[in-house]
This record gives structure tokens, C-alpha cells and sequence, in this order.
């Protein structure tokens, strides 16, 4: 894909009325994604009209999560702060003949609905209001019933364009209903003021999921009545649960159960980047490879399955990848680079480091196989004998294979058992140091004793 000759503006839209779930991070995460890929703008935008449901913590959240994920907006707008905004472009509107007064009851509304399926037809609204005389509309005013407020759709021409990842849209307005865009209380629903923000701000690309397309079909009119320019829209297949369909779940998994679970950043984008799409998940802790090789083109028409495994995995594979600077405030305190290299190839998540940095500093619990007592005491001497400057961990069993006749694993497994009290755990080459003489020879003597009188 080719970068485009003009500059690429994207945004994010939450509504600030609860946590983002993995599904939202995907959004953000694509749109953030293609204004870094072509040098533009990502903006956030919080969709809080709803003054109601809106809560001054969920903003907060917002900004914390994409901060975690390393989303940085490069600007940041509030609806609640746009009203006179949309407005003037109401008014506009109004004027021009685009948008008329409504005054159903949500009662009658729901009637007409009913009629009409029942008849077998599609449940559109009738535009009713449209044919209100004015004596008709000076009557309902002076008995005080307040209108809901239509964009009043053009049926002449078929709504069309080319989706970024769908391809060939077209949808025929006649059977669509006029949206409602604002309510009888004043109060705005989420389509017009969402176009007047995105022609406002210069928004080029929009990328959100395939459940929003009919929605994009009516502001693709609001964007033509208003005479801005539309964005290109890219609508995503959504995401499913591990199981292979929609799941509740997936509205419940957010940046605060990644995080707890050990889950790093770097996965998150590295999964959620390309399920989905005909690329290759790949470990990436760097996302500048994911952010150039972004291409709307690879993305597929079916569900997108997210495996909270498979996001485990690659995880696990990005831990074992972070250099010491990286994870140096998130390490117990003394632990060096030298600790964090020796352990990070076993780490599934970096807050393990801390177990395994008990197990060099001590105290461990020792084994009590009674069969090894001998061989430990043998090899506490022999430990004694050994020169720590360089390899103990080879010197020592190389002795210790000359002297028992051990090999394999009835040589180096109670070792390691004495050593750090687990039979398996990182290389004892590289951890043997880390523990160093003195901890090592107490370990041993006090393996061996346990073993003798166990």
C-alpha cells in the first residue's frame, strides 16, 4: 500500500462510559498505527454526549490504557466541549431541508414497526412527518409535544464506496430509514455529531469495525449534505472468542486483566495488529516492522479469533527478548543485568524474575532423596576443590563425572535440586555464578546432610 500525498489524520471515538475492551485496543491500535505508517495525525477523540452514562474516570482509564500500550494521541478533543459546533451545522441543515422535525411517540414508532413486519415489509420509517401540514405541526407544538429530529436521506442515487478492507460497498437509501439524530430533550445520538467532528478535524482515514457499515453508508450523505470531503473508511471483521464465536468475554478483557496476568504491551500489539489478517503473528518488542508492514489489504472478511493462549505465548516469546534497561524498574531490588539474562529465557512474564531471583539469593528448601546423599557430599568436596573464576558449573560436573561415573541426568538433576531447590529452572551455568561459592557450598553441605539423615 502506498502512502498517500496528502496527510493522514486518524481517531479513536471510546465513549467514556466504561473500560476499553480488546476489541476497542484493536481499533486504536490500527488507527494509531496508520498515522504512524504515513507520517499524520492520530487524534482521541472521547465521545462523551451522553452526560449521563459519562464518567470522569473511564477518561482517565482511556488515557492510562492507550499510555500502557504506547498509543500517544497527538491531539485529543471532547464532544461535550463541541456542541456549538454541532449546532451551527444543525441549523445548517435544517435550513437546507436535510434534516426535519419528527413527532412520533417512541410508542407509535414501535407500532409501525411492528405493522410492517408484519406484513412482511422492512421496518422503515415512513416519513410521516414529512407530510405534517403547518397547522399540523402548530398544533403538536402548542400541545407541547417536542419533535425528535431526522436526517432526511437523498433516494436518488445509490450510496457507494470502496472499503479499505471490504472492498465495493453499495447500499440503496430507499430502504434505509432517516436516522434519528438528535432527541426530543435536545440531546445528540452518536451519527452527526460524529461526521461534523470527522470533516471538523480533517479526518482522512477511518478504521472501526464491520458492525458500524450502514452506519457509514448514512454519514456518507451527512458528509456530502454538509459539503465536506469523506473519509476513507476501513471495516474490520470482528473479533471472536477463543471458543469461534462473539463472546461476552471478549467486552470484559481490557489492558487492566493484561497487565495483572504479566501480559506485556508488545504482545498486545503484535496480536492484535495482525489476527485477522494474512500476515504472521510475530513477537515483536520494537512495533516500527508491525506499523510498516500495516496493509488493510491482507485483512480478511471472517472473524478475527482472539486466544488469550496464543496472546500468552507470544508474551512469553517478547519477555525473552527485553534487555535489562527495559525491565530494570520492574526487577527486585539488587537483581542485575547478568540475573535478568541468566533467568529471562525461563520468565513467562517478568514478575516471575522475582521467584527465581529468591532462589539465587536464598534460602531454598533442600531435596531429601535419600539415594543422593553420598554424590552430594561428593560433590560439596569437589565444589571445594574447583576454580569459581571461571565456569564452576562445568568444571564441577566434569569432576564430578570423573569421580562418579555419573552422566546425564543422575548427574546434573540433584544438583540442581541442591542448587536451587527445583528440578528444572534456567541454565546452571549461567545461574551457578549468580548464587556464587559460599551460597553454593552451604546449599550442597546442607543437601548432602539432609540426605544422609532423610
Amino acid at each position: 500500500m502506498t502512502s498517500p500525498s496528502f496527510p493522514v489524520v486518524t481517531r479513536f471515538a471510546p465513549s467514556p462510559t466504561g473500560r476499553l475492551h480488546v476489541g476497542n485496543i484493536r481499533t486504536a491500535l490500527h488507527s494509531w498505527m496508520l498515522a504512524r505508517r504515513d507520517g499524520g495525525r492520530f487524534v482521541l477523540r472521547i465521545d462523551d454526549t451522553d452526560a449521563e452514562r459519562s464518567e470522569e474516570r473511564y477518561v482517565d482509564s482511556i488515557r492510562a490504557d492507550l499510555a500502557w500500550l504506547g498509543l500517544v494521541p497527538d491531539q485529543e478533543v471532547r464532544q461535550s466541549a463541541r456542541f456549538a459546533l454541532y449546532q451551527a451545522r444543525f441549523d445548517a441543515l435544517v435550513d437546507a431541508g436535510r434534516i426535519y422535525p419528527a413527532y412520533e411517540s417512541a410508542q407509535e414508532l414501535d407500532l409501525k414497526r411492528k405493522v410492517l413486519l408484519g406484513r412482511g415489509l422492512p421496518p422503515v420509517y415512513d416519513r410521516a412527518a414529512l407530510r405534517l401540514t403547518a397547522a399540523e405541526r402548530a398544533a403538536l407544538e402548542s400541545d407541547r409535544v417536542r419533535p425528535h429530529w431526522r436526517f432526511k436521506l437523498d433516494h436518488d442515487s445509490p450510496i457507494e464506496w470502496d472499503d479499505l478492507v471490504r472492498g465495493p460497498q453499495r447500499f440503496d437509501p430507499a430502504t434505509m430509514s432517516d436516522p434519528v439524530v438528535r432527541r426530543a430533550d435536545g440531546s445528540w445520538l452518536y451519527m452527526l455529531p460524529s461526521a461534523i467532528d470527522d470533516a471538523d478535524l480533517g479526518i482522512t482515514h477511518v478504521v472501526r469495525g464491520e458492525d458500524h457499515v450502514s452506519n457509514t453508508a448514512l454519514q456518507l450523505q451527512m458528509f456530502a449534505a454538509m459539503g465536506a470531503p469523506a473519509p476513507a473508511f476501513a471495516h474490520a471483521a470482528l473479533l471472536t472468542g477463543s471458543e469461534g464465536k462473539l463472546s461476552k468475554r471478549l467486552g470484559s478483557l481490557g489492558v487492566d486483566h493484561f497487565r495483572e496476568g504479566g501480559i506485556e504491551p508488545a504482545a498486545v500489539l503484535s496480536l492484535l495488529t495482525r489476527i485477522g489478517t494474512s500476515q504472521p503473528v510475530e513477537p515483536l518488542v520494537d512495533p516500527a516492522p508491525l506499523i510498516e508492514a500495516l496493509d488493510f489489504a491482507h485483512f480478511g472478511r471472517a472473524p478475527a479469533r482472539f486466544d488469550e493462549a496464543e496472546l500468552a505465548q507470544v508474551s512469553a516469546r517478547i519477555v525473552h527478548q527485553l534487555p535489562f534497561d527495559a525491565v530494570a524498574d520492574r526487577l527486585p531490588e539488587g537483581m542485575d543485568a547478568a540475573a535478568w539474562a541468566a533467568v529471562r529465557p525461563n520468565l513467562a512474564a517478568v514478575a516471575e524474575a522475582a521467584d527465581w531471583w529468591g532462589v539465587i539469593e536464598g534460602p531454598i528448601d533442600p531435596p531429601t532423596a535419600a539415594e543422593d546423599g553420598a554424590y552430594l557430599a561428593q560433590a560439596a568436596t569437589a565444589a571445594r576443590a574447583i576454580d569459581w573464576a571461571g565456569d564452576p558449573w562445568h568444571a564441577l560436573t566434569a569432576r564430578l563425572k570423573a569421580e562418579s561415573g555419573r552422566k546425564g541426568k543422575p548427574l546434573f538433576l540433584p544438583l540442581r535440586r541442591a542448587l536451587t531447590g527445583r528440578d528444572h529452572g534456567p541454565d546452571m551455568a549461567a545461574l551457578l555464578p549468580l548464587i556464587g561459592r559460599d551460597r553454593a557450598l552451604a546449599r550442597l553441605d546442607a543437601a548432602a546432610d539432609s540426605n544422609r539423615s532423610g
